[in-house]
């Protein structure tokens, strides 16, 4: 193991807080005086089937640790996942059933390992503990934490404050993540900023049941895509990892500016020497931060796929939006319609290119939509059914011939 001057340097590299740093050092000494991992602990609830860059910042850290000696244990909450965390919401989260959150976390498995060790990695269901407990156990458990201390949350007290439903169940929530870090005896625990109240309260209940109380770890929310929002699935605003080289690079390409920095920090593996030339680059007005934008493009495909694919996203992105080129490949559409015309967002629907029609008028009202090359201007538009191939561009990086082919209804 490195020396904990070593292992602070690389712990500390993006995060937001150690909470106490004082005692990391303690148990950073003991672990390389008794020459023992310590246990780092990490949560995921798979309300999702993927994982995105997001994730990735938390997941990154933790190999950081596999690195420095350390054993990483990942929960799956396919139980806290049917509950669902309400850090950050306004309203009770959708319940997911068993089944699905079971589903998602297949994926997770896979996906996880595209970054860590496999071989460092323990993988552990919340249900593994949550499952086999009596009545019983689950009220001594709630016994553990008082209801004005949940109520401390900003979230739950903005709720209740506004008279906004909160039910019983979303109370167990910080609880229940508590418990998963007594029940893996962690020493640290990794989350984001607004993960903190659930992380402050596994301290406690470590210690309720006569355990040393991990240490936090806190990360920066990633912001998505638009660089208003943070990355979620639910917003769109994404790139999932698991996704085409081309389709992560032209998404890259589409963040602003601002976030080109962080994202190197966060998501790339780019020595802080460089990271300190990045961030002095994109401070100077006569450099171009399209540059490092395609850098950072190229980084991440590398990441998640390999150098050839990464070269290969970039020539086809400069292909068609520097040289104004089509793709190689595009896929077709065809369906049927009963009507002679079609308006323009439901064609977008029935094509697959978006999911509602309210998506694709905001993408018209945005000047988003091209149809053979034109802008589509008017959102009350339509387009003839005549089973003529029409080239669709939705967004940047969306192509597809649509055929709309006419079938009237039966009498």
């Amino acid at each position: 193991m490195l020396g904990v001057k070593k292992q602070l340097e690389m712990i500390r590299r993006g995060a937001v807080e150690i909470i106490p740093e004082e005692e990391l050092i303690k148990k950073l000494e003991r672990s390389i005086k008794q020459n023992k991992s310590l246990r780092i602990k990490m949560g995921f609830d798979p309300t999702a089937p993927d994982i995105h860059l997001g994730h990735t910042v938390g997941i990154r850290k933790l190999k950081q640790f596999q690195e420095l000696g350390h054993k990483v244990v990942l929960i799956i909450g396919d139980y806290t996942g049917m509950v669902g965390d309400p850090s950050g919401r306004s309203e009770t989260r959708p319940q997911l059933s068993y089944d699905e959150v079971r589903k998602n976390a297949e994926t997770y498995q896979i996906q996880f390992f595209k970054i860590l060790d496999k071989k460092k990695t323990e993988v552990h269901f919340n249900g593994e503990w949550f499952s086999k407990m009596s009545f019983q156990e689950v009220m001594s458990l709630a016994s553990k934490f008082t209801l004005a201390r949940i109520l401390e949350r900003d979230d739950f007290a903005e709720r209740y404050k506004e008279q906004s439903p909160i039910s019983l169940h979303e109370l167990f929530y910080p609880v229940m993540q508590g418990y998963d870090s007594v029940a893996i005896k962690a020493d640290l625990e990794i989350g984001a900023t607004e993960q903190k109240f659930n992380l402050l309260t596994a301290r406690q209940i470590q210690e309720q049941y006569s355990q040393e109380p991990q240490i936090i770890l806190t990360l920066p929310v990633l912001p998505g895509i638009d660089g208003v929002q943070r990355m979620s699935k639910s917003t769109g605003n994404y790139i999932g990892i698991d996704e085409p080289p081309e389709e992560i690079y032209g998404k890259i390409m589409s963040i602003p500016d601002e976030l080109i920095f962080p994202y190197f920090e966060l998501l790339t593996d780019t020595p802080e020497d460089e990271l300190k030339k990045i961030k002095k680059d994109l401070e100077k007005k006569e450099v171009n931060p399209m540059s490092w934008k395609k850098k950072l493009g190229s980084e991440i495909v590398k990441l998640y796929h390999n150098q050839k694919e990464a070269e290969k996203a970039q020539a086809e992105f400069e292909k068609v939006f520097s040289k104004k080129e089509l793709p190689e490949k595009i896929d077709e559409k065809t369906f049927e319609y009963p009507e002679k015309e079609i308006w323009i967002p439901h064609a977008c629907t029935a094509s697959g290119l978006a999911t509602g029609t309210a998506e694709a008028v905001r993408l018209i009202q945005q000047g988003g939509l091209y149809i053979d090359n034109e802008r589509v201007e008017n959102v009350n538009e339509k387009i003839p059914v005549d089973g003529k191939g029409r080239l669709f561009r939705y967004g940047k990086r969306k192509f597809l011939l649509v055929i709309p082919q006419y079938k009237p209804k039966k009498d």
